[in-house]
């Protein structure tokens, strides 16, 4: 195998890595109140929180990070995360795990933004859509894999030996990135002020403004998909989790196919794409009536929700590269920043629509978020192809 294959196995082991790390939390949730007794309305603050310190502190530490050569900063940010996790597993009460979650919450952003960065400059340019494409997918992988793995191994044994397995991974993953990661160092320097200066672009703003509403879309209806599933379209549990298996697997098809749009035309294909899925998400709710046709439309919906990321992730980044070399670090975060913003927004929003409107109207009001996707899409698309690149 060459260096730059295990170079790109590393980087999706990395997005996979700290994929486990984020999302393995839900799984255990009931298992860490048996052992505190903590209520899980208070426990849902774990999630919460990390979402909020992610977004937070990933521009920031990405911003810091520019002022160092990046293979130093990478490695002290792994070990931060490091620390972090296995702090995770050995936490003994509500008020340690909630600090170890910030701790690391606050570097996880900032790893994947340098890896992004790493995964661009070392694939060979007809490559990169693809690797780019496969490292979002190693978050996909986690969802599928590791969340079922480390829930099985939370029920099995304890909550903590879920979160030593990621520490586990978390040390292969340092070792490799010592020794695959090259040392030299392309960034170029700039103050704080300066590489902020990316977010004055119109094609950026466009940009995260399409990010935020895809993801506000998704989690529109995907924050309540258990209910959707068992009460709205009667599946049995066991059923329910095939299910939800195979929509994992279409995460991962559009993370590809995203790949592929990206290598033909990327962000002119959008619109398209994100037409296609506003007319899905108003579909939802007629299709309740015929479930398995409804499971076709949400699984269509989630290919198309995965669509996105390696098409802006290189926007932002050949942007960066050739109008605002000193922000390329930020340029590498916008994805997770805004992504993780349109999480927030759109997990509030169901809660909204459930309780005012009800859980059939999910869809439709994702709809609305489906809407502005397209708009941002058709707006971005004219402007970055005026900018010929």
């Amino acid at each position: 195998m060459t260096k730059y294959r295990l170079q790109a196995v590393l980087f999706v082991m990395v997005a996979f890595m700290l994929g486990c790390n984020e999302y393995m939390i839900v799984g255990v949730l009931p298992d860490i109140k048996g052992e505190f007794g903590t209520p899980l309305a208070t426990l849902g603050y774990l999630v919460t929180v990390f979402a909020g310190v992610y977004a937070l502190l990933t521009p920031v530490l990405t911003t810091i990070a520019s002022r160092f050569r990046r293979y130093d900063i990478l490695l002290v940010y792994m070990a931060i995360f490091l620390v972090g996790n296995t702090w995770t597993a050995l936490a003994g009460g509500f008020w340690s795990l909630l600090l170890s979650r910030i701790l690391t919450a606050s570097v996880s952003g900032a790893i994947i933004s340098l890896v992004l960065i790493l995964a661009a400059q070392l694939a060979p340019r007809e490559k990169r859509a693809g690797l780019v494409s496969w490292v979002f997918a190693g978050f996909s992988i986690a969802s599928i894999i590791g969340i079922p793995i480390g829930t099985m191994i939370s029920t099995t044994f304890s909550w903590h030996d879920s979160f030593w397995m990621v520490t586990g991974i978390a040390t292969l993953v340092l070792i490799g990135l010592a020794l695959l990661v090259p040392r030299e160092d392309t960034a170029t320097k700039g103050s704080l002020l300066a590489q902020f200066s990316l977010l004055k672009d119109a094609r950026i703003l466009l940009g995260v403004g399409l990010v935020v509403s895809v993801c506000a879309g998704q989690y529109t209806f995907y924050t309540y998909i258990r209910p959707l599933l068992s009460t709205m379209m009667g599946f049995s549990i066991s059923t329910l989790n095939w299910i939800l298996l195979g929509m994992g697997v279409a995460f991962i098809i559009g993370n590809k196919f995203g790949g592929y749009l990206a290598d033909m035309g990327g962000i002119k294909q959008l619109p398209h794409i994100y037409f296609m899925m506003t007319c899905l998400l108003l579909m939802m709710a007629p299709l309740f009536h015929f479930p398995w046709l409804d499971v076709l439309a949400i699984a269509l919906i989630c290919v198309a929700i995965a669509c996105y990321g390696a098409s802006t992730q290189l926007m932002f980044l050949d942007i960066a590269e050739r109008d605002y070399p000193q922000s390329l670090e930020l340029a590498s975060s916008l994805n997770s920043i805004f992504a993780n913003i349109g999480i927030s927004l759109g997990s509030f929003t169901a809660a909204e629509t459930v309780g005012f409107l009800g859980l059939t109207h999910v869809g439709n009001v994702g709809a609305v978020y489906g809407v502005l996707a397209v708009l941002a899409a058709l707006f971005l698309r004219r402007r970055y192809q005026s900018a010929q690149y």
